[in-house]
């Protein structure tokens, strides 16, 4: 128990007035018996003894009178806490991520929890709030309640460990505060689970929201299998942590125009195929139908039509050779000449220059190539077998590359990096049995300052092609003489991924909160830049622009999912498509139950009741009011009915 006012308590020492007074009335007196009174002796002791008691009892219920009315100005209390001249400061973390839309026993998560802090918080109450996306920091419950009824879900749930720190610094400094941090959310398994360390600064009190039915039915991803001449055909994949899911059903919309329809069962995975005429498809959208998860019910993607590659390649002669036939695709757009017939200002205009067999690089054409590479440009670079190595090497030095003599001794190319960006997703598994390419004399190379990287290697390990950003190297002449490499499927996409690289044409679709990269070909006025439009929203994302294309990076926009059309102003260039993050999809929950010093809870109202008990100040002034009031009774009844 502890007082309010314990100075008070002091005047307990009035106490010993009572008793002095009525020590004073026991003074004891000699009495004579006289013989005509002697038969009432007896009497009269008897009377003294009751008298006595009657007094001794009177003066007790006096001072525990007197006593209760003291103790009761000193306003007692007693609370589980010490939490006296205290004022309670609470931080909410509020998950908001696409899983909390998941139903419970009363309704989504999310919008379950809402109101029972609504119902639990006193409108006028100081709090901070924070979300995955908003912070709200020393505010009541009536300033933001509407901001929390219409609170959305979103794809970037924030980490553990960032919640914890994020929601740490929302504390004040002020001393005789009890912090108190609620931590609502159903906690995912992520790549770092949820885990509490013993901090006296705050209290942690963990809230999880358990769904009552974890079984989902998701869209994993999108690909494009194949194309021919007539037909398109695409994967869908579908992903269940459920039981076995019979008759799912998908559809497949362009602008909402539906073009197929199937459906499917699965059990943990399965694959949807939809075979389609249409070349492209400006606004592509997959649909499935599923009570559970709704963000994952849906999956954006387009297929534009190609953009053009200019490919300018450089060569002693003009005559045809396997270069004209790799790039004789509608994709690109060749350009053959010879090095004293070429344009120098043709050159700012390709995405892609091959310097083929070439003798001697000209300073001219030096000065050209480096600053069409600072601009963005690829250059690929085919030595002769006879070319001149001191100016070769002018040129390669600047990218750390350096050719050593010339070695006639015949290799073959008989290792693939799989990982290089050339090769990657270029094969279905690693070819360890294949026909090797080989070359009759080739030119070892030096590294001095750099590390390129190795795309082909021989045998002996030394490198048949490096790449350093943006320039690519090959180390021995491709023509039909010096090597069979151009008679063996492996060069197709060699040279393929090679142009493809030089201009990063939109995938089907992208992801929200990874950096994604791709080109644009287009010509900007001076200042100009290129937006993202759907609808209301107009977003302008980072960007560079070089000879011709632009390229755009995003990573945290857009913020929502859909198919976006690039504008150059109010033209409409390509559109590109934006999807949440599927790892939410997976409803696996931590198990809380391992955690220690912290007190777990499925329901916010617990919680919230939980931590008035803690903090609750249980006052007893008015008991010892009450016990004063009943020994005035009590001695009111002693004296009147005492005999």
């Amino acid at each position: 128990m502890q007082f309010k006012y314990p100075e008070i308590l002091y005047a307990l020492f009035l106490l010993l007035i009572p008793i002095i007074v009525h020590l004073f009335q026991l003074r004891k007196f000699q009495k004579e018996s006289f013989t005509n009174v002697a038969f009432l002796k007896k009497v009269t002791l008897q009377t003294r003894k009751s008298s006595q008691i009657k007094k001794w009892l009177t003066l007790l219920t006096r001072m525990l009178l007197l006593a209760c009315v003291i103790i009761a100005f000193a306003q007692p209390f007693i609370s589980k806490n010490n939490t006296f001249n205290t004022t309670p400061e609470n931080v909410i973390y509020l998950d908001n991520s696409f899983s909390m839309q998941a139903k419970g026993e009363n309704g989504e998560l999310l919008k379950r929890a809402v109101q029972e802090l609504i119902e639990n918080l006193e409108p006028d109450n100081p709090i901070s709030l924070i979300t995955n996306t908003e912070v709200y920091k020393n505010t009541t419950l009536k300033s933001i309640q509407n901001d929390l009824l219409q609170l959305e879900y979103v794809s970037n749930q924030l980490p553990y460990d960032a919640v914890l720190l994020k929601s740490s610094k929302l504390f004040s400094s002020t001393p005789n505060v009890n912090r108190n941090l609620v931590f609502i959310s159903d906690f995912q398994e992520l790549d770092k689970t949820f885990s509490v360390k013993k901090d006296s600064l705050y209290n942690i009190y963990p809230v999880q929201l358990k769904p009552v039915n974890t079984q989902n039915v998701a869209i994993d991803s999108l690909s494009l299998s194949s194309t021919t001449a007539s037909n398109t055909t695409l994967q869908v994949f579908l992903k269940s942590n459920g039981n076995v899911t019979n008759n799912v059903s998908i559809s497949l919309f362009d602008d909402g125009k539906l073009l197929a329809k199937t459906t499917t069962s699965l059990s943990d995975k399965g694959i949807a195929e939809f075979t389609i005429t249409e070349k492209s498809i400006s606004k592509g959208k997959i649909i499935i139908e599923d009570t559970s998860l709704q963000f994952d019910n849906t999956l954006f993607f387009n297929i534009n039509t190609p953009s053009e590659i200019n490919v300018l390649t450089i060569q002693e002669n003009t005559s045809s050779n396997y270069l004209e036939r790799l790039f004789a695709s509608n994709e690109f757009q060749l350009t053959t000449t010879s090095l004293n017939q070429l344009n120098y200002s043709a050159i700012e205009k390709q995405q892609l220059i091959v310097l083929n067999e070439l003798e001697s690089i000209p300073s001219s054409l030096t000065n050209s190539l480096n600053a069409f590479i600072k601009a963005g440009g690829y250059v690929v670079i085919i030595p002769n077998s006879k070319s001149e190595i001191a100016n070769y090497n002018a040129f390669l030095g600047i990218y750390g590359i350096q050719l050593q003599n010339v070695i006639t001794t015949e290799k073959r190319v008989m290792s693939i990096n799989y990982s290089h960006p050339i090769y990657k997703n270029v094969f279905e598994k690693q070819e360890s049995n294949f026909q090797y390419p080989k070359v009759n004399t080739f030119f070892p190379i030096n590294t001095n300052t750099v590390t390129p990287s190795e795309a082909l290697s021989f045998e002996d390990g030394k490198p048949f092609l490096v790449t350093q950003n943006q320039l690519a190297v090959f180390t021995a002449a491709l023509n039909s003489e010096n090597s069979n490499f151009s008679e063996y499927d492996l060069i197709v996409p060699t040279f393929y991924k090679l142009a493809r690289q030089s201009l990063q044409k939109a995938q089907l679709y992208y992801t929200i909160g990874n950096e994604n990269t791709y080109d644009i070909p287009v010509n900007l006025e001076q200042d100009g830049v290129l937006s993202l439009t759907k609808e209301d929203v107009n977003l302008i994302p980072m960007q560079q622009y070089f000879n011709d294309k632009v390229t755009i990076t995003t990573s945290d926009i857009p913020y929502s999912a859909g198919v976006y059309s690039i504008k150059n102003k109010t033209e409409s260039i390509a559109n590109v498509s934006f999807n949440y993050n599927r790892h939410e999809s997976d409803l696996i929950y931590q198990d809380l139950s391992l955690l220690n010093n912290v007190v777990i809870s499925n329901s916010v109202s617990t919680i919230f009741e939980r931590i008035k008990s803690d903090t609750k100040i249980n006052a007893l002034w008015k008991w010892f009011v009450i016990f004063a009031l009943a020994f005035i009774i009590i001695e009111m009844l002693i004296l009147k009915y005492f005999k």
